[in-house]
């Protein structure tokens, strides 16, 4: 049996490896994204310094209840999503699932450090710590699990001079 590779649409062979165009872009855009990510890192330091020396204690706004009742609309459709895609049993679900808990830890992050110095610090307290952070701690628990499941490629080396994987 001879081992004739032709490329496919996708950039994959008849043998299921990836080409060699196919990885090179893989590698990429793999490295423009983690730099990406890298500056904007780094570039949120001084930024979140900045604004701690330079915002207000306390701030009078307008349409207060319009981004709490928004916010809290987002959150319900997050939720909506993650249920429906979870009955469907789509692999999506993983993705709602993981931006539902980051929507989950804002609003306790939110409501109990906007609610400091206040009677209602209590029962946001509350809420955090009964509610939103175990359902939070558990959507990112079932993710991790499915991630866990998920068939992987090999971890290969993408092209020449990538050491890792």
């Amino acid at each position: 049996m001879s081992d004739i590779r032709t490329e496919h649409e996708g950039g994959a062979t008849v043998s299921g490896a990836p080409s060699a165009e196919l990885l090179e872009r893989i590698r990429r855009q793999r490295r423009h994204t983690l730099e990406l990510l890298t500056v904007s890192a780094v570039g949120l330091v001084p930024w979140t310094i900045l604004l701690w020396f330079t915002l207000p204690s306390g701030y009078t706004v307008r349409q207060w209840r319009t981004a709490w009742v928004g916010f809290d609309v987002l959150l319900v459709f997050a939720m909506a999503c993650t249920a429906v895609l979870g009955w469907r049993r789509h692999r999506a679900v993983a993705v709602s699932a993981a931006a539902t808990a980051a929507l989950l830890i804002c609003d306790a992050w939110f409501d109990v450090s906007l609610a400091l110095g206040t009677d209602g610090v209590w029962m946001s307290a509350a809420m955090a710590v009964c509610v939103e952070v175990p359902l939070a701690v558990f959507l990112i628990r079932k993710v991790l699990g499915m991630l866990s499941l998920a068939h992987w490629p090999p971890r290969t080396p993408l092209a020449d001079g990538d050491e890792k994987a």
